[in-house]
C-alpha cells in the first residue's frame, strides 16, 4: 500500500489538520503517517488557542518515523513557527523525500492567525524550493505574492510569481471567488479547474483538497491529473457534508 506523511496541525474537532488529512488519505486508500507540527484548541466554531510543538520535537518525530516508513508523498500544513518551517525543511532535504505538497496555512476559516510573524518569509526561502506543489488559497496567494487578487488575471499574476520563488507547481484555489469556484494550475503553462461554487461555511476545505492531492501524488498520477482528482473527491464531499456543532460544516469522507 502507498503512503503519504502530512505534517500538520492537531485539530480537536476532526475536521481539518492532521485528523483530516488521515481520514482522506484513508477514503483514496493511502496509508496515512503523521507527525504533529502543533497542538490547537478549536470546534467548528473556531480556533480559541495554538501550541507550537519544539521544533527539536518536531525532528525527532520525523527521524523517528522516516528511520522506518519512507512516504510516496508528503504534505505539510499548519506550521506555526519559523523554527518548525526550518526543521521540516531541514528533514525534507537530509531524506530526499518526494511529491511535496505545502498548503500554506495562515488563517483558520473563523479568522485566527495560524503563523508567527516571519513564518511565511521562511517558508518561501526554505521550503518552496523543496515543494512539487504549493497550494494557497486565494487570500494565501495574495499575501504571499503581495498581489491584490479580485479576478482570474490576478489568480495568473500571483501564481507566476509564485513559481518563482521555487515551487515546481502552484495551485491557487479559488473557491473565495464570488461567482464561481476556479482553481489556477500553474506549472509554466496555465490550467483551470472549474466548478460550480457552493453555498456555505466548511472546515478544513484546504486542509482536504491538499490532502486529496498528496495522496493522488502518493499513487503516481501526475500533478495535472492529481489535482483534477482532487478537484472531483472535493465535489463529492461537499455533497456528503454535514453539520455536527454550532459552527461551521463537517466533511464525512
Amino acid at each position: 500500500m502507498k503512503k503519504a506523511l502530512t505534517i500538520a496541525g492537531f485539530d480537536p474537532s476532526g475536521g481539518a489538520g492532521i485528523q483530516a488529512d488521515l481520514k482522506v488519505f484513508h477514503a483514496l486508500g493511502i496509508y496515512g503517517l503523521s507527525v504533529a507540527s502543533s497542538l490547537t484548541a478549536q470546534n467548528t466554531e473556531g480556533v480559541r488557542d495554538i501550541m507550537s510543538v519544539p521544533d527539536r520535537f518536531v525532528k525527532k518525530q520525523l527521524t523517528a518515523l522516516l528511520s522506518d516508513l519512507i512516504p510516496e508523498a508528503t504534505k505539510t500544513g499548519m506550521l506555526y513557527s519559523e523554527a518548525n518551517v526550518a526543521a521540516v525543511a531541514h528533514i525534507i532535504e537530509k531524506y530526499s523525500l518526494k511529491n511535496i505538497v505545502v498548503d500554506p496555512v495562515m488563517v483558520s476559516s473563523s479568522g485566527k492567525k495560524l503563523v508567527e510573524k516571519n513564518t511565511l518569509v521562511v517558508m518561501k526561502k526554505k521550503l518552496f524550493p523543496f515543494s512539487t506543489v504549493i497550494t494557497p488559497n486565494i487570500y494565501e496567494a495574495a499575501v504571499l505574492s503581495g498581489i491584490n487578487i479580485k479576478n482570474m488575471a490576478d489568480m495568473e499574476k500571483a501564481a507566476v510569481c509564485l513559481r518563482d520563488s521555487g515551487p515546481e507547481n502552484v495551485i491557487i484555489t479559488g473557491g473565495h471567488l464570488e461567482d464561481f469556484a476556479l482553481d489556477v494550475l500553474y506549472d509554466g503553462s496555465f490550467h483551470y479547474l472549474k466548478s460550480r461554487k457552493v453555498i456555505g461555511e466548511y472546515h478544513g476545505t484546504g486542509c482536504a483538497f491538499s490532502a486529496a492531492l498528496t495522496a493522488m501524488l502518493a499513487k503516481g498520477y501526475s500533478v495535472l491529473r492529481s489535482a483534477k482528482e482532487a478537484k472531483r473527491f472535493m465535489n463529492r464531499a461537499f455533497k456528503k457534508s454535514f453539520s455536527a456543532g454550532r459552527g461551521m460544516k463537517l466533511f464525512k469522507f
